[in-house]
């Protein structure tokens, strides 16, 4: 990578908090305008930018090794102080920022170790800055490389297996219990982020209905319109609470929601057909006596904790196999840079031999119609030729010699394939 470098410059959740994470974001307009500058810029040759609420980062092929340059352009273009801006940044430069963005890719760097939204991300930026003309050949080889092994993690690796949060959780242990939800009827208790997040993952597994109960029925009703569900304020509980096979309860109450008594009448409706309940609330919303009840199925949220912290492990250990891999493809992509820059150091070669050639025979040329002798024409030919092409090496060895570098000669003999045994 003699003649580029590679850099990657970011602010992410554990370098920042979120009031700075704010100011360095990029919106889809400043994303447009940023590639334009950046493609415009004299030391930047590629740029892709990725802007999350957890990270920004701007990935750039620079013809020299200055990250110094990039940070002066973020700050400038966000207006903020850069030294201030240099406390919370990272940056991690060639092989570095290579591996970087394919950790990244595949969720090792995430909040959530493993989380698989960030590909998209990643993807999407790439899209947008090769839409901007800000990707070139390197960049296309890096990202469809990182795309590849992010693949390549999620296939060979359990990375995204298992449930990590406490929400993603409890739809899985409700999957579990019931396999496909799409005959069950779902109640949901509560309406804020826990919530959100369960009913979010539940509508994905098509449930044949989801009934939202909260105190608020405006925030009720916003929630049940992102899974196209039913609304029923709390009071409703005991009349509607028979119908469900799945109840599913996080709300701020600092007292019960639903009673043994509560659920006793429910079942009796049912004709003692199976429920589900799933208490993921602290203080608890459902009494600890309703999992005494036979047909009643009672998960607390240190049920699921214990789940999540299993799964975690689990996902830590594919995370030690998933870099093994991510350091076996940044070889390769490295090596495949090298690669450019030998084909770029062998045309170079054969271009100075060429003219150190062409030079010498219009000379010699130029003495056969003179008239000079031939035999001495060509001896002279043959001997320019010869001290021109030996002067360079010639020196390398006098220099490596003089300096004692021992790896060095052996080097240059292998390279001119000189045989000393």
């Amino acid at each position: 990578m003699a003649n580029m470098t590679i850099i990657a410059l970011g602010i992410n959740h554990k370098t920042a908090p979120v009031e700075l994470r704010e100011k360095v974001a990029f919106s889809p307009e400043q994303i447009s305008e940023a590639l334009q500058q950046l493609s415009g810029h004299a030391h930047f040759n590629e740029a892709v930018i990725v802007s999350t609420c957890n990270r920004t980062e701007v990935y750039c092929s620079l013809a020299q090794q200055n990250s110094q340059t990039l940070l002066q352009w973020l700050s400038s273009f966000h207006g903020l102080d850069e030294h201030e801006l240099s406390k919370n940044i990272y940056c991690h430069e060639g092989s570095d920022a290579i591996n970087h963005l394919m950790r990244v890719a595949c969720g090792l760097d995430s909040l959530v170790l493993g989380e698989p939204q960030i590909l998209g991300q990643i993807k999407q930026a790439y899209n947008s800055a090769k839409t901007h003309n800000a990707v070139g050949v390197t960049f296309d080889r890096l990202f469809q490389k990182t795309f590849s092994v992010a693949k390549q993690v999620r296939t060979e690796t359990n990375i995204g297996a298992s449930a990590v949060s406490v929400a993603y959780a409890a739809v899985n242990l409700a999957k579990h219990i019931y396999g496909k939800l799409d005959k069950t009827n779902v109640l949901l208790i509560g309406a804020g982020e826990t919530i959100e997040l369960v009913a979010k993952h539940l509508y994905q597994n098509e449930p044949q209905n989801i009934t939202v109960a909260n105190r608020t029925l405006e925030r009720a009703r916003s929630l049940a319109d992102q899974v196209s569900g039913d609304v029923i304020a709390l009071a409703q509980l005991p009349e509607r609470l028979h119908k469900a096979d799945i109840v599913i309860s996080s709300t701020a109450s600092t007292l019960p929601i639903i009673g043994k008594g509560v659920v006793e009448q429910a079942l009796k409706q049912r004709r003692y057909k199976p429920m589900l309940f799933i208490d993921i609330a602290v203080p608890r919303d459902i009494e600890s006596q309703v999992g005494e009840l036979d047909d009643a199925y009672l998960y607390s949220v240190d049920d699921l904790q214990t789940i999540v912290s299993e799964n975690m492990s689990a996902r830590e250990e594919a995370a030690e196999q998933a870099e093994v891999i991510i350091t076996e493809r940044t070889k390769e992509f490295l090596m495949w840079i090298r690669s450019l820059d030998s084909v770029d150091l062998i045309r170079h070669y054969r271009n100075d031999v060429q003219t150190i050639k062409s030079e010498l025979v219009e000379r010699a040329v130029s003495q056969l119609n003179t008239g000079k002798d031939a035999e001495k024409v060509i001896l002279e030919l043959a001997n320019k030729l010869t001290n021109r092409l030996m002067h360079a090496p010639t020196r390398a060895i006098q220099d490596a010699a003089k300096k004692g570098e021992v790896a060095q000669l052996n080097q240059l003999k292998k390279m001119l394939g000189i045989d000393q045994e």
